[in-house]
């Protein structure tokens, strides 16, 4: 792989070291040990667990849980802890996920909120991204749970260009928030392992994939389930391409719109594609053989004049390029991993956390039980007086634009609409087109407010200055960690209610 998994081996390797030096069992006189790895989760087991409870958040006060790494101190947390709640539906770096999973004692609870609040009635939406470009917007996607197979959601799915057939070279590369390429696959200089690139189950990411000759070419990709240091194949595919000449012919099925990934299998080891071509709302499975990735001629654009894209070609040369649609490194699930945004979804967390704790300690069962039907009925009082207070905007005017796309369960649940964001994840870098999106959309729905996240404000500079331009007021919303002046749960949801009900009201 060109991108660096050399240091994210090293840090793993780090974290396991520690745990090594850890004793097998080390809970506290005063209390069950339980780490979370974000604040407002904590929040959530402290009101479960009362006195019983010592509670860490790894994710510091008003950090990122989208991109926190895991330190060594962290890995030392974990070692100890007797109870470990995680997000995941890839909420989390997947680094930090890894490093839970290597460190937690066996044995010990380490459960995926998101994912199992299922079974307690949490609702839960899909993640739809339509950025609308005038070609395909390619990618790659693992689906499946490949549990037959040994899957965990520390495994790693890598994916190895093996052949290339074609007139030119084909190289698919990843650009990063500051303009850094990070090459995947490059045909030019010859295919060995070092071209691929690894993705988590049930993940997808983003890629520009360029052609530097018109003409037909066959990319041919092979998949292997990655544990540890062991790898299992999956299969391999071969997948078409015309650049800049007519498909029609090649393959029965051309895909020229919307949005397509070469998609690996966990469940059944096979290459498709799949295929979006509606908005997230229709989605259908071609086999590679019976597809041709259509790469026209208004896909053509020059190489910059810039020595890191000297792979491209000479400066100022064309190439074919399905560009990559959002900048930055962009790996994420088909869920929207935001649940608690939903006050009910935060009830469902709370009686998982509630029944964790009570297999984790039998002795406080009671306890647990007591704290958690006090805490529930607050959160039922939240969750009425949210959706009150958000009725008092006329409907004509709720529409939420924010700094990334963290409130779709809060539009869903209490009847708003999701206009606009700057970005889909808050690790990645607007582009020119994001921030023309947006004053279109700020501009033509009269919107009188955008609302900036506490801990994104250093990165807000664009919804602040495009609302500047516009004339709209910029307000406060908690998403996904706390800040100085809200320090709980419950706090936060009242607040973003009241935040939400101040200004478009």
């Amino acid at each position: 792989m060109r991108a660096p998994l050399q240091a994210t081996a090293s840090l793993c390797a780090v974290l396991l070291a520690v745990t090594a030096c850890t004793s097998t069992k080390d809970q506290a006189d005063d209390g069950l040990s339980v780490v979370a790895t974000t604040e407002i989760l904590a929040d959530l087991v402290r009101n479960v667990g009362g006195e019983r409870v010592r509670v860490d958040s790894l994710v510091p006060p008003g950090g990122d849980p989208h991109s926190y790494e895991p330190t060594p101190a962290d890995a030392k947390k974990v070692a100890k802890a007797d109870v470990t709640f995680t997000n995941h539906l890839l909420l989390e770096e997947q680094r930090l996920i890894k490093a839970i999973d290597a460190n937690a004692r066996e044995g010990t609870p380490n459960v995926s909120l998101a994912e199992a609040s299922e079974t307690y009635g949490a609702h839960v939406i899909p993640l739809v991204e339509n950025v609308g470009l005038d070609v395909l917007w390619f990618g790659l996607r693992v689906r499946g749970d490949g549990e037959q197979r040994g899957a965990t959601r520390s495994s790693e799915v890598r994916l190895t260009a093996t052949a290339v057939e074609g007139p030119g070279k084909l190289v698919a590369y990843l650009t990063e928030s500051l303009g850094k390429p990070v090459v995947y696959f490059d045909s030019g200089d010859g295919l060995s392992d070092v071209d691929s690139t690894t993705l988590p189950p049930a993940a997808h990411t983003h890629l520009n994939w360029a052609f530097t000759a018109p003409g037909t070419y066959r990319l041919t990709l092979r998949a292997a389930l990655v544990n540890g240091g062991a790898e299992v194949e999956l299969g391999e595919g071969t997948f078409t391409f015309a650049v800049g000449v007519d498909p029609t012919g090649i393959a029965p099925t051309v895909l020229g719109e919307g949005h397509t990934d070469v998609t690996v299998d966990l469940d059944t080891g096979e290459l498709y594609t799949f295929n979006d071509r509606a908005g997230g709302t229709t989605q259908q499975v071609v086999p590679a053989a019976q597809a041709v990735i259509e790469v026209p001629n208004k896909a053509i654009t020059t190489v910059p004049d810039d020595p890191r894209f000297a792979f491209l070609g000479a400066a100022g040369a064309s190439v074919h390029q399905l560009p990559q649609a959002v900048l930055g490194k962009h790996v994420h699930g088909e869920i929207d991993p935001h649940l608690w945004q939903d006050v009910r979804n935060g009830r469902a967390y709370a009686e998982l956390i509630r029944d964790t704790l009570r297999t984790a300690d039998p002795d406080g069962a009671a306890d647990y039980d007591r704290n958690a039907r006090d805490y529930l009925a607050r959160l039922d009082e939240v969750d009425a007086r949210v959706r009150e207070t958000v009725a008092k905007v006329p409907r004509n005017r709720r529409h939420l634009v924010t700094t990334h796309d963290g409130f779709g369960y809060f539009a869903s649940a209490y009847d708003m609409t999701v206009a606009g964001f700057v970005v889909p994840n808050p690790a990645q870098e607007p582009s020119v087109e994001d921030v023309r999106k947006l004053t279109e959309t700020i501009r033509n729905l009269k919107v009188p407010a955008v609302f900036m996240e506490a801990n994104l404000a250093q990165r807000g500079s664009v919804l602040t200055q495009v609302a500047r331009d516009q004339g709209v007021q910029v307000c406060l919303l908690y998403g996904d960690s706390f800040d100085e002046r809200t320090r709980s749960y419950a706090d936060m949801m009242r607040h973003n209610a009241e935040e939400i009900a101040r200004c478009l009201a």
